[in-house]
């Protein structure tokens, strides 16, 4: 089955029709798709118009209104190809970025926000002097500074390097704010600078510096967080020597999920506070992040992660969420913070729950003991969640289901843990929750399903390079998850659109 069958429509119609009577008998691929794509209105009272908008939302496109305008003014096939490109561009995914300009040479030419993001010079000066209000006007949800610093495609065009420069400065000369933002949800108040896209999203130090030095604000709530996900110190020291202040940030305690002592040092030196931690949501989203000595229990850190912490001042009595650290760390199993802590002359009883837990941890069955869900402290509620990524943590995760802790309870992003694990690359342990009977219709917070929760780990988790996504895939595929035929065609990965398209063609009852 070719995932590129061509748009009608009237087709689409047809399927907003059907998926409106399916939504009314309940079938479970019908609510599905609809908490992927929530309609506008309340659920239960939809018009065939808020199927048409999930219908559009699918295609790519914000709404069917929007779809119905392009296919009128450019034709529905060249527009959804359009939103593609668009968002494979952003999102990186340099192969199927390639692939459709091969296909469509043309395909976005006149669209200002995209030739600004490929970093057409020439393109961008004749428009602006054709228009120069077209530098700050927005082109789709962005403004043109932010599809320029959101690109990623100087990492697959580095030679490109001095005509992206000179389109910053072409949008700066026409009123280009380098401070500009946007909300990544509709009504967010919370906004994405230009300055994140380019060194937290896009890894693009050139345009960091170059955005730093015409007065971005390096204090702009994202930047530094995320300059610590990156495998490398450049974008840190660049927004720390531009004067990046890390209180509130908790960049700190990001870094310590890389296990990078270097950043930790580095933050520490510029005024961080190993105590440091602000639990205040950021864009709707609680923090990834606990206070230091729980977050190195959690993420595994070694002892000199932990000595650095305990020796900048980390209070090794802290207790979070009715859990000491030390208690915290001996219930996860990490023993290099239960011993520095006790080094420190820090040992607190541990309660009979906290008992049973580090038990577990250390390798201890406890037949016919069980622990209440409801009487943990709130610091262990998700304990399966934080360790099923940790090494050879599978007779870990057993010895707690015979506990009797849940084994399906989504964190604070509406994440089950089959979903994380499948996230994470990691076929033994997603298959050990799915032997477990999970809900296979569950949509989390972001509107991920299984299957386009995989498809996500596989271009975004921290280690997929060294993980096991096409098997995880194949998994969820046996154990008959829906099949969207508009996702194959958006997946960037050639072996994973394999496996996909083979699929398809070998169970075409599974594809919606």
């Amino acid at each position: 089955m070719s995932p590129d069958v061509p748009l009608v429509l009237d087709d689409l119609r047809i399927e907003a029709k059907r998926l409106h009577r399916a939504y009314a008998a309940r079938e479970v691929w019908a609510v599905q798709r609809l908490k992927q794509h929530p309609p506008r209105h309340a659920t239960d009272d939809l018009k065939r118009a808020d199927f048409l908008h999930v219908i559009a939302q699918e295609t790519g496109f914000a709404s069917w209104p929007k779809l119905k305008l392009a296919a009128e003014t450019v034709g529905l096939d060249r527009a959804a190809k359009q939103q593609r490109l668009k968002i494979a561009l952003f999102h990186g995914q340099t192969a199927l970025v390639e692939t459709l300009l091969a296909d469509t040479p043309d395909l976005a030419d006149g669209l200002f926000g995209l030739e600004c993001a490929f970093y057409r010079r020439d393109a961008v000066a004749a428009a602006l002097a054709r228009d120069p209000g077209l530098a700050t006007r927005l082109a789709g949800p962005r403004r043109p500074i932010l599809h320029l610093s959101f690109s990623r495609w100087i990492k697959a065009h580095p030679e490109l390097e001095s005509d992206m420069l000179a389109v910053a400065e072409l949008l700066l000369a026409h009123g280009a704010d380098v401070n500009d933002g946007y909300a990544f949800a509709e009504g967010d108040d919370h906004l994405l600078s230009a300055l994140y896209g380019a060194i937290g999203h896009a890894d693009n130090m050139v345009l960091g510096r170059w955005l730093l030095d015409h007065g971005a604000d390096p204090n702009d709530g994202e930047s530094l967080y995320h300059a610590t996900e990156l495998g490398h110190h450049e974008g840190l020291s660049m927004l720390l020597q531009a004067g990046a202040d890390p209180k509130g940030t908790n960049a700190l305690l990001r870094a310590m999920d890389f296990h990078d002592h270097t950043a930790v040092e580095m933050l520490l030196a510029h005024g961080a506070k190993a105590d440091d931690y602000n639990d205040a949501e950021v864009g709707g989203e609680q923090p990834w992040v606990v206070p230091a000595l729980h977050q190195a229990a959690r993420r595994g850190c070694d002892r000199r992660m932990v000595d650095l912490l305990l020796d900048a001042g980390a209070d090794p009595a802290r207790s979070y969420q009715g859990a000491s650290a030390y208690a915290y760390a001996r219930a996860l199993g990490n023993p290099a913070v239960w011993q520095a802590i006790e080094a420190r002359g820090v040992q607190p009883s541990l309660s009979p729950e906290e008992t049973l837990l580090a038990r577990a941890a250390e390798g201890q069955d406890s037949p016919g003991q069980y622990i209440d869900p409801d009487k943990l402290p709130a610091a262990y509620r998700l304990i399966v969640n934080e360790i099923l990524h940790l090494p050879d943590r599978l007779p870990h995760l057993r010895r707690l289901m015979a506990l009797g802790l849940p084994w399906d309870a989504p964190n604070g992003e509406g994440v089950p843990p089959v979903q994380f694990a499948g996230w994470q690359g990691l076929p033994e342990v997603m298959a050990y929750f799915l032997s477990l009977r999970p809900d296979l219709s569950h949509v989390n917070r972001y509107g991920g399903t299984l299957l386009s929760t995989i498809l996500h780990g596989a271009e975004n988790a921290p280690d997929r390079d060294k993980r096991d996504h096409v098997t995880c895939l194949e998994h969820a595929l046996h154990h008959g998850v829906a099949l969207p035929r508009h996702t194959i065609s958006q997946v960037a990965r050639e072996d994973i659109r394999d496996v996909l398209e083979d699929w398809a063609d070998r169970h075409p009852g599974q594809v919606v």
